[in-house]
């Protein structure tokens, strides 16, 4: 008699989180105070073209951003749509800057009747929203994040907690391993030269190679990953490894230890009992880091 599989538990009210790649989209911000300052810096970090509406004064950070990024932040020195109007639909009709011409859409000021007809107008033109700390008129959330070169982690408590989320950042990035950002280079330049001698998506070669770097990522330590940014590292792991169907460990390459491993050991044992596993994340994001395709909603 079979045994009956059983499968995890859908529980609703969750964020899908995502890597959302802005790299010139269009982004229209409403706001110059700290508010809009706190989305401004991970927009320009996305590559995105920021566009702000705000009169003066802007916060001093954003007032550094429009003097010193040109090409990527325009500012215009003003309110945002239309102040004489007389319905909630009217008031978000800007007609030098429509909602419906860009990518995506922030308010960050402290007028509710705005914000509430930005949101009606940009939902309309199915553009993405977010109206800083109203969560029912937010299609995405920023939540708390942590960047260690192309490492990003984002806790979120979906608007409920942003305050817990913060907390278990900080938390979480006092256990990220100093050399990781070394992890993820070595991975992500083994994973370009393997695409290219075994390209394509979907096919039994595809699935081989993503097998095979996930058992070669398996076979060594995040403290030893970083040895595969040197290219006859990579070449062994290649000719030795991929061509001959093998999986070659450190010691197979002479690869030599960094000092990773102790620091994660210091952070785990100075952690909560929740906290053991990052070392695995970790690993798993140096696999996946370079593994986001272009997001479009």
């Amino acid at each position: 008699m079979s045994e009956t599989k059983t499968y995890p538990e859908i529980k609703r009210g969750a964020s899908l989180l995502l890597a959302w790649r802005l790299e010139g989209k269009r982004v229209l911000l409403i706001g110059g105070g700290v508010v809009a300052a706190s989305r401004l810096g991970f927009l320009l970090e996305s590559g995105a073209h920021v566009t702000l509406v705000s009169p003066a004064p802007l916060e001093p950070s954003i007032a550094h951003r429009v003097a010193t990024e040109p090409e990527h932040l325009t500012w215009h020195e003003r309110g945002y749509g239309n102040p004489d109007a007389a319905t909630p639909e009217e008031m978000a009709a800007d007609k030098e800057l429509p909602v419906g011409d860009f990518d995506m859409v922030l308010t960050a000021v402290d007028d509710v009747q705005l914000s509430q007809a930005v949101c009606t107008a940009a939902r309309t033109a199915r553009t993405p929203v977010n109206v800083a700390d109203v969560p029912p008129e937010c299609d995405f959330y920023f939540g708390a994040q942590v960047r260690r070169g192309p490492l990003q982690v984002m806790v979120s408590t979906s608007g409920a907690g942003p305050k817990v989320a913060v907390i278990v950042r900080d938390t979480v990035a006092n256990a990220i391993p100093a050399d990781v950002e070394d992890a993820i280079a070595g991975v992500g330049a083994l994973r370009t030269e393997l695409r290219q001698r075994a390209p394509g998506v979907g096919g039994a070669l595809s699935k081989r190679r993503m097998r095979w770097m996930i058992d070669t990522c398996d076979a060594w330590r995040l403290d030893q990953m970083g040895a595969m940014k040197d290219p006859e590292v990579r070449r062994q792991l290649l000719d030795d490894g991929w061509e001959q169907h093998k999986v070659l460990r450190p010691g197979d390459v002479g690869a030599a230890p960094g000092g990773v491993k102790a620091l994660v050991g210091d952070v785990v044992r100075a952690a909560p009992a929740w906290l053991p596993t990052l070392a695995a994340f970790v690993a798993g994001a140096a696999v996946g880091v370079a593994w986001v395709d272009r997001v479009r909603r």
